[in-house]
């Protein structure tokens, strides 16, 4: 068994409204130190093992579903469990 975690965020040529709203609240309550926030999103995946490479079927699922090539990017890691 796998666990992938995968982080999907906006490129960073695309405007990122919703996290231009979360700097300009955290300015306004007090936390001028934040230069930039992006807003993203994060998903754990339990996978079973099969003969398929766990890296390309990962792969794939965030290219076709779990991300938007076009304007986001994303990461995955994969840690393999150990059955108890």
């Amino acid at each position: 068994m796998y666990k992938v975690k995968v982080y999907v965020t906006l490129r960073e040529s695309v405007l990122d409204p919703q996290g231009t709203a979360v700097k300009k609240s955290l300015k306004t309550m007090g936390y001028g130190a934040v230069e930039d926030v992006r807003i993203g999103k994060y998903m754990e995946l339990s996978l079973e093992k099969t003969d398929r490479d766990v890296h390309e079927t990962v792969k794939e699922m965030c290219e076709r579903l779990l991300s938007n090539p076009v304007i986001e990017d994303y990461r995955y890691e994969i840690e393999e469990c150990v059955a108890q």
